[in-house]
């Protein structure tokens, strides 16, 4: 039987099992958004099989894209089941009853073991609470406290810990980086075209994205790492070194096109050490953590409640698959784990100017220089400002950081317009286009309850617009590492 004959027969045992209207509901989440995903997911992979090749593209994506062709031949008159359900729950108080049978029913569709999410209106946690096991083999409960790791949503702290130096005048953001390094960093073919603070954070540095022998070092727990960050980086970055590898560097000059590069923000993390004085875990920990009452985020695994941390999953068949708790090379690009109450506090000041209550970790005017697109960019589907992504949606001006690891996916964001934020962190990575959809609409259901359950924030093209948002997080997975063709 097809994936999408699997589907539906998921969705028609929801109908049966949690009654007509809420089992229309899920249908309706599943389904509505494929008859536009498809045709966008296609020129997406049109766009990027310029990058790296149609025969690879469809070698990846083949199956995912037969997905949707499955799922689409399936006839559903989705714009009188959306009235229905609008009409059948708008106002009414079983919203919340509504709102976590919908979570929980999208996680069971996912295989989503353990989601902890957390909503911000008025520079205030209004409300968390977490959802399904975070440690099955243990029967563990996730909850607001369960800890995370959060994969790129770590570059916000990279960035906010360099940001916080600049401030200090350390270094002003168009400065040569190599002036504050041990060794040179530039791109061979503009040997003499510096690579700045700026261009580093905002991924302008001419920084291919990371290749596999990077991208793929996955270490057991915490485990040390000798000659890291020094002298491994000079010999990654500078040509001759051991580690060097010219499909590093893009053939695009410095400050000229955006490339999500990991590495990139490797660098940013030693130049914290370097400017500090500190080791990257403990700046963060007396500038950052420390001051925000963050008391259970870290970069380092063993500074960290083992037993509040979730495992990571991988599901194959229906089968979930633990894996082994990990730790990346690449650590300040998105080696942090913190829990949603904790990470709630960071999100906050950044909202609110720099100022968590009555500490303040930046200036206002930094935070507004980080929340501001720094390079026009159509690499991608959101803009980078210097650490944060960017997305211009149908709601407003959108702020935040996607993440996504084997075994994880996660997002913060806040939408400018009427300062609300919402974090939600999940246990398993997205891998196949029904996650991303899935995925897309947890995010909105969290809007939908952040906003009083107003329907507007349900409607069919604020969906659809939301999962366009997301669409990296399904590509990034399999062709970041492929992104260097142009490579001479």
């Amino acid at each position: 039987m097809s994936k999408g004959g699997t589907t539906m027969i998921k969705l028609k045992k929801i109908v049966w099992r949690k009654g007509w209207i809420i089992g229309c509901s899920v249908t309706i989440f599943c389904l509505i958004l494929v008859p536009t995903i498809k045709p966008l997911q296609k020129t997406y992979l049109i766009n990027m099989s310029q990058e790296v090749g149609d025969e690879r593209i469809m070698s990846i994506y083949g199956e995912q894209y037969e997905l949707l062709e499955n799922i689409e031949n399936k006839e559903i008159n989705l714009g009188v089941l959306i009235n229905i359900f609008l009409k059948q729950w708008a106002d009414r108080q079983e919203n919340e009853e509504l709102f976590e049978t919908l979570i929980t029913e999208l996680m069971k569709l996912a295989y989503i073991s353990a989601l902890s999410a957390a909503i911000i209106k008025d520079n205030e946690c209004v409300w968390s609470k977490g959802f399904g096991l975070y440690d099955r083999e243990n029967n563990k409960t996730a909850t607001e406290e369960t800890i995370y790791l959060v994969a790129s949503i770590s570059k916000t702290f990279t960035a906010t810990a360099l940001m916080q130096l600049y401030e200090t005048g350390r270094f002003a953001l168009d400065d040569d980086v190599n002036e504050y390094l041990p060794f040179n960093v530039r791109n061979p073919h503009y040997p003499d075209e510096p690579i700045t603070f700026r261009m580093l954070l905002a991924h302008q540095s001419s920084l291919a994205k990371d290749p596999p022998a990077v991208s793929y070092v996955y270490l057991p727990g915490d485990l040390e790492v000798t000659g890291y960050p020094y002298p491994f980086l000079r010999d990654y970055f500078v040509p001759g070194g051991i580690h060097y590898k010219p499909q590093i560097w893009t053939t695009m000059p410095p400050g000229t096109e955006m490339r999500y590069a990991n590495m990139g923000y490797a660098l940013s993390g030693y130049l914290v050490e370097t400017l500090s004085g500190n080791s990257f875990e403990d700046y963060c920990r007396e500038n950052i953590f420390d001051p925000l009452g963050m008391n259970d985020t870290s970069f380092r695994f063993a500074n960290v409640d083992l037993g509040k941390v979730a495992v990571p999953y991988v599901v194959e068949f229906g089968t979930y698959h633990p894996l082994l708790h990990y730790s990346i090379l690449r650590s300040p690009a998105g080696g942090l784990r913190t829990s949603v109450a904790d990470l709630s506090r960071f999100l906050i000041a950044h909202m609110n100017g720099g100022l968590y209550n009555d500490v303040r970790i930046l200036k206002e005017e930094t935070v507004d220089t980080m929340h501001t697109v720094q390079y026009s960019s159509k690499t991608y589907n959101f803009q980078y400002s210097l650490g944060w992504q960017i997305w211009k949606t149908l709601t407003g001006t959108h702020v935040g950081h996607t993440g996504g690891l084997a075994g994880v996916a996660t997002k913060m964001v806040f939408r400018q317009s009427d300062n609300t934020g919402i974090i939600f962190f999940t246990n398993k990575e997205i891998s196949n286009s029904m996650d991303m959809v899935i995925f897309s609409l947890i995010e909105q259901l969290l809007f939908w309850k952040a906003s009083g359950f107003n329907a507007a924030e349900l409607h069919e093209t604020i969906i659809e617009d939301t999962t366009i948002s997301n669409m990296h997080l399904l590509t990034e997975r399999y062709i970041h590492c492929y992104d260097n063709i142009k490579i001479n």
